[in-house]
């Protein structure tokens, strides 16, 4: 016998809100913001093409085959140091900016 849960859909239109939607812990929810963040910049700096995937791979210690993942948004399995690695090889650094979120 098949029982049914009916589905309430989400919309969300930050990282953090889907945090908040999955259930996932403050911390966890930072992390997938963070990460979030940072993988909308360097898709953005990869795909303005000034640099090859190939040209940005090696001076990241990477694979040409991760920075096209990155370039396409997709991160899963990718650490946070290499995304860091690749920002920095292609010529750019994140700015750190702490401040304190709402209770």
């Amino acid at each position: 016998m098949r029982t049914s849960k009916a589905r309430k859909l989400v919309s969300v239109r930050a990282a953090k809100d889907l945090g908040r939607a999955l259930g996932l812990s403050m911390a966890d929810a930072a992390e997938m913001d963070f990460r979030s963040d940072l993988t909308v910049s360097l898709a953005t700096i990869i795909q303005s093409g000034r640099l090859t995937h190939a040209d940005i791979a090696k001076r990241a210690g990477t694979s040409r085959t991760r920075v096209t993942a990155i370039a396409n948004g997709n991160t899963q399995g990718v650490s946070t140091d290499v995304l860091i690695r690749v920002l920095a090889a292609t010529g750019y650094r994140a700015e750190l900016r702490v401040k304190r979120t709402a209770a």
